[in-house]
């Protein structure tokens, strides 16, 4: 369970991105009733997707970094 950071960033990412370039949440709004509340829809899942896209990059790194100072120890 070391790699949290990296599986939320992940996970964040693909279902941000199911969500903005596929009408998925368009779908389950409007079969709910909810498709008034699509008009916020631009505001809040670009952004989301570009955090979870620099969580996950930021995990990674954070990995790596930890992984490099893991070998030079040896």
């Amino acid at each position: 369970m070391k790699d949290k950071l990296l599986l939320t960033g992940v996970i964040g990412t693909i279902i941000a991105a199911l969500c903005c370039f596929t009408p998925i949440l368009i779908i389950l709004l409007g079969v709910v009733g909810l498709s008034a509340a699509l008009g916020w829809i631009d505001f809040v899942l670009l952004p989301a997707l570009v955090f979870f896209v620099l969580l996950t990059i930021y995990a990674l790194v954070r990995k790596n970094r930890r992984s490099q100072q893991g070998n030079s120890d040896v």
